[in-house]
């Protein structure tokens, strides 16, 4: 029910967005023709729920101009065009929206499934948006053990095809990101909890190549020289948001980054094979040389 909700909610705001301004009958009318109404109408008062859910979730404000006909349009859409959580979400669902209408394509279009965010994404961030904990059952990949505890959610990332949870650990005091498809259940507590107003998701994360942060590996200035076609790539999607090409070679560039050089990095690093070179640090560049020649070794 709760995905059937949060459907509904995108489902919406990418309705309203797409048409500019659209009265609740041109609404009604779209949403019958959609699989998800079972060819039933939208009553009124489930719309009017619907748009203070958004709201309070989302942050996307759908107004109503009650001198030009009574029709509706996203007042803040500027939030919407800069890009962010609601982009996405507009993005991601108007693709899937497009093929559910689309049956004879359903089978030509081949999309990345990311298990962890269908069960319990939309819980989480409900939690979020009314401040209550959460007592997951989290099996944990290094240890092979189950712990119950309970959590107070502070934001949610995508990285990898996995939907992952930043929150606080009522009984250890600690921040830590628990991936959601290593959670079997998922309770909401009903205590409340109060977010911290300084805290900032994206700066948490500002200088992590993924969703690892550990004061261990404190950031610093990497420069890694990328040779032939691989260098478009890397000018095309930025390994990380500090890229800067600092040199352009013949055959090669030259990238300067600064953030921290963790586990999910030097995997990162690995995956690209001879078609990049560590120039500095030189602990970094030695820590991938020794892990290259493990891999060497077992063939």
């Amino acid at each position: 029910m709760a995905k059937d909700l949060f459907n509904r909610y995108v489902w919406l705001v990418n309705t309203v967005y797409r048409a500019g301004k659209i009265t609740f009958e041109e609404i009604n009318e779209r949403w019958v023709n959609n699989e998800m109404s079972w060819g039933e109408d939208l009553p009124l008062k489930t719309f009017h729920n619907h748009r203070k859910a958004i709201w309070d979730i989302f942050g996307i404000n759908i107004e109503c101009n009650k001198k030009g006909g009574y029709y509706y349009y996203i007042d803040n859409v500027e939030d919407i065009k800069h890009g962010g959580l609601r982009t996405w979400l507009l993005e991601t669902f108007s693709v899937s929206n497009l093929i559910n209408e689309s049956q004879k394509l359903k089978n030509r279009i081949l999309l990345e499934n990311i298990p962890s965010g269908q069960r319990f994404l939309t819980a989480v961030i409900e939690a979020m948006r009314d401040s209550s904990t959460l007592e997951i059952e989290h099996h944990s990949f290094w240890k092979n053990t189950v712990t119950t505890f309970e959590v107070e959610p502070y934001c949610v990332k995508v990285f990898r095809q996995r939907w992952y949870m930043l929150a606080r650990n009522v009984s250890f005091g600690t921040i830590r990101v628990y991936a959601l498809d290593r959670i079997s259940k998922m309770t909401a507590t009903g205590n409340i909890f109060t977010y911290p107003k300084d805290f900032d998701p994206e700066e948490y994360f500002f200088n992590s190549f993924g969703i690892i942060v550990d004061e261990a590996y404190p950031p610093q200035t990497i420069m890694l020289e990328v040779y032939g076609s691989k260098v478009k790539y890397f000018r095309a999607l930025p390994l990380h948001h500090s890229q800067k090409e600092v040199y352009t070679g013949e055959d090669y560039a030259q990238f300067e980054y600064y953030m921290s050089p963790t586990y999910d990095l030097k995997q990162e690093l690995l995956s690209h094979g001879a078609e990049i070179k560590i120039l500095s640090p030189k602990h970094l560049q030695e820590e991938i040389k020794e892990i290259a020649e493990k891999i060497v070794e077992k063939y």
